[in-house]
């Protein structure tokens, strides 16, 4: 495992990219908005930091899965302090396999419902949602990663490691 602080650098470096698109305004007074977001280029993209986050994920997914709980707390706080990475931070694979499932989960573990327990409650049911409708046995996956994530109750309604069980039972 890379140490954390040089993890964290390679994570600034992407946040300093990203953070003006993160912030940017929406105009959702245009009566086109919709369809002017859905138009955009990912931020990724935008960003040019594509090649360097997906590296990145892949590290960090890995790390995750093999460290100490302390080093995973610490991995779950830079993604609460560098909230325009965790925001743009996604995985280009669909969670058809139990490979590809196993890398959402965890990397919706690390994210530790971000911002708002409601989207992560929705992301979550989706991800399971079309991974079982690829055939994948969904269960002991979300078991396997509940147990690497946060027993942290963070907006009064269950954590992740909770969520996670839930949705597995």
């Amino acid at each position: 495992m890379k140490d954390l602080t040089d993890l964290e650098i390679q994570i600034l470096e992407i946040e300093e990219r990203l953070r003006p698109l993160a912030t940017r305004p929406v105009k959702t007074d245009d009566p086109n908005w919709m369809t002017r977001l859905a138009q955009c280029p990912h931020p990724l993209d935008e960003a040019g930091v594509r090649s360097a986050t997906l590296s990145l994920l892949e590290q960090l997914i890995n790390d995750y899965q093999k460290c100490t709980e302390d080093v995973r707390r610490a991995m779950r706080e830079l993604f609460v302090r560098y909230s325009a990475f965790s925001w743009a931070a996604t995985l280009p694979d669909a969670p058809t396999t139990d490979e590809s499932f196993r890398q959402h989960l965890v990397l919706f573990s690390m994210i530790d419902q971000g911002k708002d327990y409601r989207d992560a409650i929705l992301a979550l049911h989706d991800l399971c949602k079309e991974a079982a409708a690829a055939g994948v046995n969904t269960r002991p996956i979300l078991r396997q990663v509940a147990q690497l994530s946060s027993g942290e109750n963070k907006y009064g309604v269950g954590s992740t490691r909770g969520l996670l069980l839930d949705v597995a039972n």
